[in-house]
C-alpha cells in the first residue's frame, strides 16, 4: 500500500487522487441564470442527494485548482438562488460536454450545446428537455469550504418540482434503472454508463440482518479460493444450515467427492471450496453453507 499525507501534496495530485478513486459519481447537470437573467448551463460531479425529508441535493462548483478563480454557477445561485439539476444520460453525455467548456460570463450553453430549454414552474432557470429527470430546487444555503483553489463552495438545494420522462418508469411507475442509462464522472477523461451488464442487483439487509460472515468456519474465512464478494454472500444469509441438513447434504450430494479424496484433507477442503464458490456464483447460498460446514472435523 502507498501512502499520502494530503498536507504535503499539490492541490492537484490531491484532485487527481480524489476524482481517480471516488467514482462513478454522478452529475449534477445544473442550469441558472444571472442578475440579468441570462441562462448558464454546466456540469458538475461533486453532486449527490443527502435527504428526502426535506428532498436535499447538494453540489459543488469548486474554486478552480489553476487559478483560483470561481465558475459562473456558484456566482449565478449566489445572485438568484434557484436551479434546476438534470440528470445526465449516454443519450446526451456529448453535448453535455459542449456546454461544460469555460465560455465567457453571458453565454448561452444551450445555445452552444444544441440542448433545448424548457421553462420551468416553480423557479427562473430552464429545464433540459432532453433529460428524463428534472428537478427543480430553491438553494437554501452555500458554503465556502475554503479560499484556496479547489476549494468546494457546497451548494444545498431543495428540491420543490421533479419532472420525470413516462419512458423511464417501469410498469409500478418507479424508475426503471435499465432504462434510464445515466452516465457517472471518473478520473481523467473516463465516464462509466450504467446500462446492461454494468448493472446488478444486491438486497439491502436493513431489518434482514445476516448472520455474517463471522459465523463461518475459520478454514472458509481464510479460503484462498473464496472470494470477499463469496464470503459477503454467505455472510448475508439469514441462517446457518442445521447439522441433520448439512449431514443429509453430505450423503447425497457430496459424497463422491469426499470417498475420492478420503486421505487427502487439504485437497478435498480445497475441492469443497471451489465447489462452494460454484453455488455462489449460481446464487445458491444454502448449499454452499452445507457445503463448507459439511467439511468442519474433517
Amino acid at each position: 500500500m502507498k501512502s499520502f499525507d494530503a498536507s504535503k501534496l499539490s492541490v492537484g495530485e490531491v484532485h487527481g487522487l480524489l476524482v481517480g478513486a471516488i467514482g462513478p459519481r454522478p452529475i449534477a447537470f445544473a442550469s441558472t441564470i444571472d442578475a440579468q437573467g441570462r441562462p448558464n448551463l454546466s456540469s458538475f460531479s461533486f453532486f449527490n442527494c443527502f435527504g428526502a425529508n426535506p428532498p436535499l441535493l447538494i453540489f459543488s462548483p469548486a474554486r478552480r485548482g489553476r487559478d483560483n478563480t470561481t465558475k459562473h454557477s456558484y456566482h449565478n445561485v449566489k445572485a438568484v438562488p434557484e436551479v434546476v439539476i438534470n440528470v445526465v444520460t449516454y443519450s446526451m453525455v456529448q453535448q453535455m460536454s459542449v456546454a461544460s467548456g469555460e465560455y465567457p460570463e453571458g453565454v448561452n450553453e444551450f445555445e452552444k450545446s444544441g440542448f433545448t430549454p424548457v421553462a420551468s414552474e416553480k423557479v427562473k432557470p430552464f429545464r433540459v428537455k432532453e433529460s428524463p429527470v428534472q428537478f427543480e430546487c430553491i438553494v437554501q444555503q452555500v458554503i465556502e469550504t475554503g479560499t484556496g483553489g479547489g476549494a468546494g463552495n457546497l451548494v444545498l438545494c431543495e428540491v420543490v418540482m421533479i419532472h420525470v420522462d413516462p419512458s423511464v418508469l417501469d410498469a409500478n411507475g418507479k424508475i426503471d434503472q435499465r432504462k434510464i442509462d445515466l452516465v457517472g464522472r471518473m478520473g481523467g477523461h473516463f465516464y462509466a454508463r450504467a446500462h446492461g451488464d454494468s448493472l446488478f442487483e444486491l438486497a439491502q439487509p436493513n431489518t434482514n440482518i445476516g448472520v455474517g460472515v463471522d459465523a463461518l468456519p475459520s478454514e472458509a474465512r481464510l479460503s484462498t479460493v473464496l472470494t470477499g464478494n463469496d464470503l459477503g454472500k454467505l455472510g448475508s444469509a439469514l441462517a446457518i444450515p442445521d447439522e441433520t441438513a448439512v449431514n443429509e447434504y453430505k450423503l447425497t450430494e457430496l459424497s463422491d467427492t469426499f470417498i475420492t479424496l478420503e486421505n487427502q484433507p487439504e485437497a478435498l477442503r480445497t475441492s469443497l471450496h471451489r465447489h462452494a464458490h460454484e453455488l455462489l456464483e449460481q446464487g445458491r447460498v444454502e448449499e454452499a453453507w452445507k457445503t463448507l460446514l459439511s467439511y468442519n472435523g474433517q
